[in-house]
């Protein structure tokens, strides 16, 4: 099969390209990434003299490029990690959310339903917005988002089904819970603490901590992306997580644990504006394809703390570079006004 991926040098797009490179031998793969900050060449440094795997810089919101991409690689299948990802930054700057999450996924679909190809896209749990005590998400359960991250998946998702219903586009859909593992760009909550920690500088928690996270393994995603793929039904969702659920100050913890870190190292800061208290997912659908997660929320979090100790060759450059000026921006006068 012939499949480009978009976003494919981010964090879980590489992974995923890894993980189905190294399982099917006959893959061709072409990787297509704008190469903004989080989707870095280096994340896939050990596979690009692969030649079943080829990249091409461009924009999702360039139709003529996705195109003549797709038809010069003879492609039959489009999977859509592109996006921007962070709720912080949605908060921010939230307009170009709306363009690459929004407009960028349905120039896709547009291009897919021009030659006839299949897509898959990555949506995420957030749009379900908070969920309350005692129940887990349905892929049936109406979207509720509350971040402007979240809208633009939300909406993305309803252009997907949209093309789906319209157009009979073959299309699927996984709605991913909080992913960990290698290569994630230390703005999110466990690669930042583990570096904070690697460094020597405080873990800023938002709030009282308390918010409740399904934290999966980044290669468990890939898993549950791969049965959709190979055995999911054309026009359906599914809910790619672990089922259970933590503590954010219980996720903190583990990586204070597997790194031998003092726990002095907490500040509990000022919390972002409409933070969601719980999410939390059913994945019997996507269990009955065949699929079970192979880490739960613990290993999965203690295994990135890991990978981030034994990879400072990724992480280091980051953090002395443009990082620096987004993490001042959004902690430095939380950090001073915090409790020591």
């Amino acid at each position: 099969m012939n499949m480009i991926v978009t976003g494919g040098c981010g964090f879980i797009g590489s992974n995923f390209v890894r993980y189905w490179l190294g399982l099917h031998a006959d893959a061709r793969v072409v990787v297509y990434d704008k190469l903004t900050y989080a989707g870095r060449r280096e994340n896939l440094r050990d596979l690009w003299d692969d030649a079943r795997l080829s990249l091409v810089i461009g924009d999702i919101g360039d139709q003529a490029l996705v195109r003549r991409t797709c038809q010069e690689h003879s492609i039959q299948l489009i999977v859509n990690f592109a996006a921007e990802t962070h709720v912080d930054q949605s908060i921010l700057g939230p307009l170009v959310f709306t363009d690459t999450n929004v407009r960028g996924t349905h120039v896709l679909l547009e291009v897919a339903r021009e030659l006839g190809l299949r897509l898959h896209h990555i949506s995420t749990d957030e749009v379900y917005g908070h969920i309350p005590d005692g129940h887990q998400s349905v892929e049936t359960d109406p979207l509720a988002p509350r971040s402007p991250y979240a809208a633009s998946k939300a909406a993305a998702d309803q252009l997907v089904q949209a093309y789906a219903i319209t157009y009979g586009l073959p299309v699927t859909i996984t709605r991913g819970a909080n992913n960990v593992g290698p290569y994630q760009y230390p703005e999110k909550a466990v690669p930042l603490f583990s570096t904070n920690v690697l460094l020597g500088e405080p873990i800023p928690v938002y709030g009282d901590g308390l918010q409740m996270r399904d934290y999966a393994h980044v290669f468990d995603h890939c898993a549950g992306i791969e049965a959709v793929l190979l055995r999911g039904e054309i026009g359906e969702v599914y809910n790619v997580g672990t089922g259970r659920e933590m503590t954010n100050l219980e996720m903190v913890d583990i990586v204070l644990n597997t790194l031998g870190a003092d726990p002095g190292l907490v500040r509990h800061v000022t919390d972002r504006p409409g933070h969601d208290r719980r999410y939390s997912m059913n994945v019997d659908k996507l269990r009955s394809l065949g699929w079970a997660p192979q880490y739960d929320p613990r290993q999965a979090v203690a295994e990135a703390a890991r990978w981030y100790a034994a990879n400072a060759w990724w992480w280091e450059p980051i953090r002395s570079g443009e990082f620096r000026g987004y993490y001042d921006r959004q902690y430095a006068d939380r950090l001073s006004g915090g409790p020591p």
